[in-house]
């Protein structure tokens, strides 16, 4: 029987992509209706996750998989960074996101707009934390493009590419993101503990 382990994220986006990845090692379960937010106050990825990992699992009893992550973009002195979700306001959504840090981006070259995605994920069982991290490199495009995806993906080109994130198939962006590094290395460790 395979182990329960709580995805502790609101973001269905977030939930379908682990459930997929992770199917073959665990029983993913959903954040309960009823559990409170957990402020995300932290000033990186890793105090965000950890502290997400460390109140749900607490309130669930389940081991629990607790992720942080964002763009960080070399021109903006690696912003929005841990406000990525946030970085036109408490209420942005992507849309608002994308408008604002190609505002922000305004007049910067192309070979200035370096950037990458990166994902601190943290699996809690009891008192034990494990973190792991996954970072993948590309550059901001002059504008949006692309249908897929969620976030960022219709501005991020990685490295060796000439399409968005959003442009390409789920199967190509998960080959390859920063997530799915992230998510590799706690398979391979799931696995060895059994």
């Amino acid at each position: 029987m395979m182990r329960k382990v709580l995805i502790a994220t609101r973001n269905p986006n977030k939930v379908r992509e682990l459930q997929q990845l992770l199917s073959s090692v665990i029983e993913c379960v959903a954040l309960p209706e009823e559990a409170p937010e957990v402020d995300e106050d932290g000033s990186s990825f890793y105090e965000n996750a950890s502290k997400k990992a460390r109140e749900y699992s607490r309130l669930t009893h389940l081991p629990t998989i607790a992720e942080d992550s964002g763009l960080e973009v070399d021109a903006l002195n690696g912003a929005p960074g841990v406000f990525s979700a946030r970085f036109a306001g408490p209420l942005a959504d992507a849309g608002a996101n994308n408008r604002h840090l190609l505002e922000r981006l305004r007049g910067i070259s192309s070979e200035d707009r370096t950037a990458r995605f990166v994902c601190c994920m943290i699996y809690r069982e009891g008192d034990s934390e494990h973190e792991f991290r996954g970072e993948v490199r590309g550059r901001i495009a002059p504008q949006l493009s692309g249908t897929s995806g969620f976030g960022y993906d219709p501005l991020f080109i990685p490295e060796g590419y000439t399409q968005t994130f959003a442009e390409m198939t789920a199967e190509l962006k998960n080959s390859m993101s920063h997530r799915y590094q992230a998510i590799r290395q706690l398979t391979a460790f799931l696995k060895h503990r059994g």
